[in-house]
């Protein structure tokens, strides 16, 4: 564990900004990049963990700060590329890591992550998909039709991916959701 290294992580971190999600090759071209990704999966996550009892909310912060930390060195793989391409996301996040103050506690974190036996990886895993929906929601906003090309798919599959009860109600509520309306209340002072 060095300065340099945590410094270096940093730097790698920063990085993610410049990672475009795969979506933008579905002919939507403004989709958030990585980090913006994972900046609302934090507050998503934040938001369910809040519902679902838990709290200390210190772990799911941490786990939703690392859960696509991978994709620094992997880049994201979407449902197509995933037909072809053989990901290695632990590796990835073993040598982003490496040698880090974060290294071992994040290396566990990581790991309950993908095992999804805790409420909290639950939680992270729930937010991550909702992220997806809600930007699906504002692309539609913005003359995409993205969402609609995929609604069969993502009503038979997403509910069936939820892990909390507070995730599904979510989802259901952005279906009936417009993206605009947290500005046009903001004009009328509510």
């Amino acid at each position: 564990m060095t300065i340099k290294r945590d410094l270096e992580l940093l730097y790698e971190v920063g990085c993610l900004r410049f990672n475009k999600r795969h979506w933008t090759r579905y002919l939507a071209p403004n989709f958030q990049n990585l980090a913006e990704h994972m900046f609302r999966v934090m507050w998503i996550s934040l938001i369910l963990a809040k519902y679902e009892g838990i709290k200390d909310t210190e772990k799911v912060l941490k786990i939703a700060l690392l859960h696509d930390l991978s994709e620094s060195r992997t880049v994201d793989v979407d449902y197509l590329s995933r037909l072809y391409v053989k990901r290695f996301e632990e590796k990835a996040l073993n040598d982003s890591l490496h040698g880090t103050s974060l290294e071992e506690e994040f290396k566990k974190l990581f790991h309950e992550f993908e095992e999804r036996k805790t409420k909290e990886a639950q939680i992270v895993r729930d937010a991550d998909y909702l992220d997806t929906e809600i930007e699906l929601a504002e692309q539609e906003a913005s003359g995409h039709k993205l969402r609609e090309v995929w609604k069969k798919f993502r009503l038979k599959t997403s509910k069936e991916k939820f892990y909390t009860k507070t995730a599904k109600k979510f989802w259901d509520a952005i279906q009936e959701s417009n993206p605009h309306d947290w500005q046009v209340k903001a004009r009328k002072g509510g």
